[in-house]
């Protein structure tokens, strides 16, 4: 159970824990936030999650300076009063308190708040034989498949349309209705169980775009395919990171437009984001309608992406 959240540093009791009411992330969503877990106690790919929201505090003129070794530090403090051995972890930096109205320059002091919640252990879950190669032997793969295929989800295409960035790019800000909006459509459909099921949401253009808490991968003839950042994508470090990796075993990445047909002639397909790393999808949903994605439940290129990621989680 989580007791404590840390503000700007300061271990504080949730039940005493509170932001300013002239804050403007509060009164316009001005902030933004990252959302990542620890391996063995430590947070993984913290230096790719901080370098995005220094990026993003530039792009909103929130004058912050990432420090990795003090949000480390607070980090560990935090995990620390809550007595976690593994957690999920949400860094939250809200622009700050400021006029009512809009502001006339740069936010100069922001509110940081980090929260953590408790993790099952993540204690290596499929043991690999052959620690340092890319090559898994049958045995492997197909412990692999197993463990994966209890992880998988279904995708369901929602009517509730992807927005377009505020800016170039997609933030991952504060100003989060319009994945709220998909997913209570999403609520809607009453699938069972409701926790094994990802809205899929389109641009209004007809695109597939993302999940509504995840980036898309497809497999085709043996090439990975993820919707381009053109079709105003969150920028996942996830996302980005199995992109890394299909390059490291040998397997072709393309970025494009694609759309729902796109997915129905795929061979696999896969979900991803910072706490649930690589989820199988093994049906796809429409209205009424259910697709099976392919015979056999999980795909060869998934199960190898996911060694490759475990390989990397575990050894930091």
């Amino acid at each position: 159970m989580m007791k404590y959240v840390s503000i700007n540093g300061v271990i504080t009791p949730i039940d005493q824990a509170v932001v300013s009411v002239m804050d403007h992330g509060f009164l316009y969503g001005m902030g933004l936030f990252e959302t990542f877990r620890t391996y063995n106690g430590q947070p993984f790919l913290l230096n790719r999650h901080l370098e995005r929201l220094q990026s993003g505090c530039e792009s909103l003129h929130i004058r912050w300076q990432t420090d990795e070794e003090q949000v480390r530090a607070h980090i560990y403090s935090l995990m620390h009063a809550n007595d976690l051995k593994e957690a999920y972890i949400r860094y939250t930096l809200s622009a700050g308190t400021d006029i009512l109205g809009l502001p006339s320059g740069a936010y100069e002091q922001p509110t940081v708040v980090i929260y953590a919640k408790g993790l099952p252990d993540t204690s290596r879950r499929v043991q690999l034989q052959q620690e340092h190669s890319n090559i898994l032997s049958s045995s492997e793969l197909e412990s692999l498949q197993q463990h994966l295929s209890r992880r998988s989800k279904s995708l369901r295409k929602l009517h509730t349309l992807r927005n377009t960035p505020e800016g170039d790019i997609r933030l991952k800000s504060l100003h989060y209705m319009n994945s709220i909006l998909g997913k209570q459509e999403l609520l809607q459909y009453e699938d069972q169980p409701a926790t094994a099921v990802e809205g899929l949401m389109l641009t209004s253009r007809g695109e597939i775009a993302e999940g509504i808490v995840s980036n898309l991968f497809f497999v085709k003839d043996n090439r990975l395919h993820t919707p381009s950042l053109d079709t105003g994508i969150l920028p996942g470090i996830t996302r980005a990171h199995v992109m890394e990796l299909a390059g490291r075993i040998g397997v072709p990445v393309e970025e494009g437009l694609y759309s729902w047909e796109n997915l129905l002639a795929a061979d696999e397909i896969f979900l991803t984001n910072s706490i649930q790393e690589i989820v199988p999808v093994t049906r796809l949903l429409a209205e009424d309608r259910s697709y099976a994605v392919q015979q056999q439940e999980v795909g060869i290129i998934t199960a190898r992406l996911y060694a490759a990621y475990e390989k990397e989680a575990y050894h930091l």
